[in-house]
């Protein structure tokens, strides 16, 4: 097994991986309430509103799950606040994917030029 040295940042998920991790995070807040098809269930097209139900207290939930598995780079409470109410209340999993992504990406970015 290669050694990894510490200035090396681990490897960017592709936006597969992270629609897979956020996948497993929805499902976890949502508990009983969670699709019965599973994370299948869940894509990029998926509203949080309209197709997962999920409540204003479920995106605090996954904001803080979100934080843990990511880290600060990905704060989804001031993605929230970027957007207006109308892109809220139709905010889709594949646009969270992107940012996630996007943010991972920018910060890996930041972290080399150091």
């Amino acid at each position: 097994m290669k050694a990894v040295k510490a200035t090396q940042t681990p490897p960017i998920p592709d936006e597969a991986q992270v629609l897979a991790e956020i996948s497993e995070m929805i499902m976890s807040v949502l508990g009983d309430y969670a699709p019965p098809e599973g994370d299948a269930a869940i894509t990029l097209d998926s509203r949080f509103g309209d197709d997962l139900e999920m409540e204003s207290i479920d995106l605090v939930t996954l904001s803080g799950r979100l934080a843990e598995w990511y880290g600060p780079e990905v704060n989804f409470a001031e993605y929230l606040a970027s957007l207006e109410l109308d892109e809220i209340i139709e905010l889709t999993v594949g646009r969270l994917v992107s940012y996630v992504a996007r943010s991972l990406r920018t910060a890996a970015t930041a972290a080399a030029e150091r």
